[in-house]
């Protein structure tokens, strides 16, 4: 994706770069050779066809803006099953007019998260080129997409990397029931990240990471679905929690490319919400203010940036362990999405996350802590006046609730006089949203008495 590098692959490659510059891969599709649709309303006709598991598909329904597969070659498990919702209740909190916040819940998919959108169309690469093994390193949520996949089609062996101590076991338990073969490395998700790349390489495995090009294809289907969801009328903010940076690298092509196609006449702004202990994305672009420029970046401060991170051992911390990324891969790519939807970027520290994590599941969406950074970065920009109250707002919930109940149980579990040493670390110490459950005797009338009183 260099603008310098003309390089150009055949589909059937994977290199994780470029062989040339080193950057990352692009899909550049030549448009005029595809039949799009003249109008994103025409894609609604296959909710009539649910029978043919391509139209089934919540990705690949919309295959016409990810043509890289002939319609055969498609591995689904029915990813994609996904809805856009309002909430009263998450409106009011966050400080947004009735009727203008939409939460885009991806925890509905197979593996409870949006990362087997991408792992769709990884998958099908991986099953074009004939590859009978597949890895990636991962939080938790990549390597329970990637197991769920291969276990359910049994089309490639999986390896999955994980650092120590760095997983919440509702994501590691899925990659174990799922039969992947687990490697947990003394490091955190950047070292398993380098070593994966590594080893694909030299052992010839189709790497799964967002470094692959196909994955991001699949995830540039969220944008479709809230398009979808509302009656393909563009929000005026997409707001999407920021880790590894390929939600929001893929969502800044989706929109891009649906101008460019004259099927959108306006692009959302796009806000990408970090974690205070995982602010790389923040510090480059709201305090250094490095921007994509055209694809002029200025590579010295970022290389500065990482050298002192370096220098100071600085590692990611924080109880969203599906954001606690120190080197986000598709840094570069996020940039230029934000360019394309004039773009900021914020960050929220975990008692943040808690609160507003806390009010997604009374509102009816439990979600991983994760996913609750677009609610508490949506209240902040609220705030600073940023986002007004009337503007139209979707939220991306990237994760289900129990991908990681320890935090929640953790949050529920507190009073105001006795916090959960978890929390504590984190510098949470207060649960103003807690539902801690009432011990009572086991007696009828003890309980009546709780009820009574409630």
């Amino acid at each position: 994706m260099s603008p310098d590098c003309d390089v150009k692959l055949g589909i059937s490659e994977t290199h994780a770069a470029c062989p040339s510059c080193g950057s990352l891969l692009d899909i550049d599709y030549e448009w005029d050779r595809v039949n799009v649709p003249g109008s994103l309303r025409e894609f609604e006709t296959r909710w009539n066809n649910r029978r043919n598991p391509a139209d089934f598909s919540g990705v690949w329904r919309f295959r016409e803006l990810l043509p890289f597969a002939k319609e055969d070659q498609i591995v689904s498990i029915g990813e994609g099953q996904t809805m856009l919702r309002g909430s009263a209740s998450i409106e009011q909190f966050v400080g947004l007019d009735t009727n203008r916040l939409f939460l885009q819940y991806e925890g509905l998919n197979p593996s409870g998260s949006f990362k087997d959108n991408g792992m769709t169309a990884a998958s099908t690469h991986a099953r074009m080129v004939g590859a009978k093994v597949a890895a990636c390193a991962s939080t938790g949520n990549t390597s329970a997409s990637l197991a769920i996949f291969a276990s359910s089609t049994q089309l490639f062996d999986v390896v999955v990397f994980i650092g120590s101590g760095k997983i919440a076991y509702g994501k590691l338990s899925q990659s174990l029931d799922y039969g992947a073969t687990t490697l947990q490395i003394q490091g955190d998700f950047d070292d398993a990240l380098q070593r994966v790349c590594e080893a694909c390489e030299k052992r010839d495995i189709y790497l799964c990471n967002s470094v692959n090009p196909f994955r991001l294809e699949g995830q540039k289907t969220t944008v479709y679905r809230i398009l979808e969801g509302l009656d393909w009328e563009p929000p005026d903010w997409i707001v999407v929690p920021g880790g590894n940076l390929g939600n929001s690298s893929a969502f800044g092509k989706a929109l891009a490319e649906l101008k460019q196609l004259g099927l959108i006449d306006r692009i959302p702004r796009m806000a990408v919400i970090n974690a205070v202990g995982a602010n790389t994305l923040y510090q480059i672009y709201e305090q250094l203010g490095v921007r994509w420029n055209g694809g002029n970046v200025d590579d010295a401060k970022i290389g500065q940036f990482f050298a002192e991170m370096d220098a100071q051992k600085r590692r990611a911390s924080t109880l969203a362990t599906a954001i606690e990324i120190n080197r986000p891969v598709s840094l570069m790519r996020c940039l230029r999405a934000l360019e394309t939807c004039d773009g900021v970027v914020r960050q929220v520290t975990d008692q943040q996350i808690l609160d507003a994590k806390a009010i997604v599941g009374a509102g009816g969406f439990g979600c991983e802590p994760a996913s609750a950074a677009s609610i508490a970065g949506t209240k902040l920009l609220r705030e600073e006046g940023v986002i007004t109250a009337s503007d139209r707002v979707a939220c991306v919930l990237t994760g289900h609730l129990l991908k990681d109940p320890t935090a929640t149980v953790s949050y529920h579990s507190s009073t105001a006089d006795q916090i959960d040493d978890r929390l504590r670390e984190f510098e949470v110490d207060t649960v103003p949203h807690a539902n801690t459950a009432i011990a009572v005797e086991n007696d009828i009338d003890a309980i009546l008495r709780v009820l009574d009183g409630n």
